[in-house]
C-alpha cells in the first residue's frame, strides 16, 4: 500500500516538511519541584496521532486505502509510513541543503546512520521520546517486521543521493524493491496471510506502485535533472535522454511510455494474485489502493502521455467510485 520513497511514498508529493514536528510535540514543558523545566513525555496515543497525520497529509490514496482497515490495523500501518516519510524527508531536505553547500554528504550520512541507531534501539527495546520509534516499538509487541526491511528502506533512499540513472531495468528494480516493496513486505506482516506467497506478490505491488510513481513524476524529475527510467530502454525505442530533458513528446516516446506503463501493469496482474492469500479483513484496503494506483496509468494515457505539463492523478470521486466493485470483487475471491 505504501511507495514511492521518491518523493513518494512515496508517495503522494506533498509539502516537504511533517505535518507536526517533534519539537512543537514537545514544545510545552512541565516544572520540577526545583523550578526547572522537563520535557513533557509523548503518550502512546499522541505518537500514532502524529504518524496518522503524517499520512493524511502526504498520502491521500494510501490513507483512504487505511481508512478501511481494522482499526487496530490502522495504527501500525500509520507508524510504518511515518517512518517512511520522514527519513525520505531528511533525504529531501539534505539534497536542497546540498545543492547549496550547506551540508556535506558526510553530514548527510550521519543523519541516516542516527535513524539505524535510533531503529535499532528500538528493537533492543530501549525507546526514547520520539512519537515514531514509540509507536513502532508498540507495534513490534504485536507484528513480527524484520529489521533488515527498514534498514533496507533507508538504504534505498540513501541511493537519492548521489543519484546516479539506471542503466538497466534489474538496476531500477533493486532501487524500486528498496523503496517501495520492503514496505509492501512490511505491511503484509500487519495485514496477515494464509501462504507465504502472498510475500512475492506484495513486493510485485511494491514494484508496480514504485514504477508508476516514477512515471507520473517524469517531468518533476527531469526539472531535477534525474531521470529514472533504464537508460537501456531509452536506446531501445531510439529516443535520447537529451529529447527526455527537452520534455520532447514524439512517436518514439509514445512508445517508451506505452512500454513503461505495459510493465507497471504486468506487475499489478501478478500481485493482484497475492490478495486472496491476505486475512479477509485486509484484503479490501489492499485490493482499493492497488486499483487507484494502477488508474495513474489510465490517466497517464488519457492525458496524451504528456507528463511534464499535465499531472497524472485520480480525484477523490474518482477513488470513492471504485468502492462497489473492489467490494464485490474481494468478497468473491474469498
Amino acid at each position: 500500500m505504501l511507495s514511492k520513497s521518491k518523493k513518494a511514498v512515496m508517495t503522494q508529493t506533498g509539502s516537504k516538511q511533517a505535518t507536526i514536528s517533534v519539537n512543537q510535540m514537545n514544545q510545552h514543558h512541565n516544572r520540577n519541584p526545583s523550578g526547572q523545566d522537563t520535557e513533557k513525555l509523548i503518550t502512546l496515543e499522541e505518537a500514532y496521532s502524529y504518524c496518522r497525520q503524517i499520512s493524511k497529509k502526504h498520502a491521500k490514496t494510501f490513507y483512504l486505502a487505511s481508512m478501511f482497515l481494522p482499526k487496530e490495523q490502522q495504527k501500525p500501518i500509520f507508524a510504518i509510513y511515518a517512518l517512511l516519510r520522514t527519513v525520505d524527508d531528511v533525504v529531501d531536505m539534505a539534497e536542497e541543503k546540498l545543492a547549496t553547500a550547506l551540508i556535506t554528504r558526510e553530514e548527510i550520512s550521519r543523519m541516516l546512520d542516527n535513524w539505524k541507531l535510533k531503529l535499532t534501539a528500538c528493537y533492543a527495546g530501549k525507546v526514547e521520546n520520539d512519537p515514531i520509534m514509540m509507536a513502532w516499538h508498540d507495534t513490534l509487541k504485536r507484528y513480527t517486521i524484520p529489521i533488515d526491511l527498514p534498514l533496507d528502506l533507508m538504504d534505498g533512499v540513501a541511493m537519492d543521493i548521489e543519484f546516479k540513472p539506471f542503466e538497466t531495468f534489474d538496476e531500477l528494480y533493486i532501487y524500486c524493491y528498496k523503496v517501495a516493496a520492503v514496505v509492501g513486505l512490511m505491511t503484509s506482516e500487519i495485514f496477515g496471510y494464509n501462504d507465504k506467497q502472498a510475500l512475492q506478490h506484495a513486493i510485485e505491488l511494491g514494484i508496480a506502485m514504485q514504477l508508476t510513481n516514477i512515471l507520473r513524476d517524469i517531468g518533476e524529475d527531469v526539472n531535477r535533472n534525474r531521470i529514472y527510467l533504464p537508460l537501456e530502454d531509452l536506446r531501445r525505442f531510439n529516443y535520447a535522454p537529451e529529447e527526455l530533458m527537452q520534455k520532447s513528446i514524439n512517436s518514439n516516446f509514445i512508445n517508451l511510455m506505452k512500454f513503461q506503463i505495459e510493465r507497471a501493469r504486468t506487475y499489478y496482474r501478478l500481485s493482484e494474485q497475492g490478495i486472496p492469500m491476505l486475512e479477509k479483513r485486509s484484503r479490501f484496503g489492499v485490493a482499493i489502493s492497488s486499483l487507484n494506483y494502477s488508474n495513474i496509468l489510465t490517466a497517464i494515457e488519457k492525458n496524451g502521455y504528456d507528463v511534464f505539463s499535465k499531472r497524472a492523478y485520480r480525484s477523490f470521486s474518482q477513488k470513492i467510485s471504485t468502492i462497489p466493485y473492489v467490494w464485490y470483487k474481494t468478497r468473491s475471491d474469498s
